[in-house]
């Protein structure tokens, strides 16, 4: 089963996806959200690209675990995306998910100004995979 993940953000919208088989995750592009919430062409061309079986999107949570106060505004906006791709939605908790990928890109000796389009992927495919891994675990 493939996943796709998305990282929202206000302006950008990082994509990750998981193999066919469900157990690596890997990052492919960070949209403008405009377009994936809008259904513009890019977005319905990555949808053809890669079917996915699952929507999973990142939903910000305190470090108590409590939803964040963005939360809501992800939710609707998640929601609105899975029904216009006719997807089944679920949410990962993406905590310091972008945290985790500024250090790994900082790390790869990218400045900030070159990690500002990639670290909404990274993030994403971040989450993806610890939610993978979760779900790998439970089957075993």
């Amino acid at each position: 089963m493939r996943v796709l993940a998305l990282d929202i953000g206000e302006v950008r919208i990082g994509v990750a996806v998981s193999d066919p088989a469900a157990r690596v995750a890997t990052p492919v592009v960070v949209l403008p959200a405009a377009e994936v919430i809008g259904g513009a062409k890019p977005w319905r061309r990555l949808l053809e690209d890669w079917e996915p079986e699952l929507l999973l999107c990142g939903l910000p949570r305190t470090l108590s675990g409590e939803e964040g106060p963005q939360a809501a505004s992800i939710r609707q906006k998640a929601e609105a995306i899975a029904a216009a791709a006719q997807l089944p939605l679920q949410f990962a908790d993406e905590r310091l998910s972008s945290r985790e990928a500024k250090r790994s890109l900082r790390e790869s000796g990218l400045s900030e100004k070159e990690m500002r389009g990639k670290v909404d992927m990274i993030a994403a495919s971040i989450f993806l995979q610890a939610w993978l891994d979760e779900q790998s675990a439970k089957l075993a």
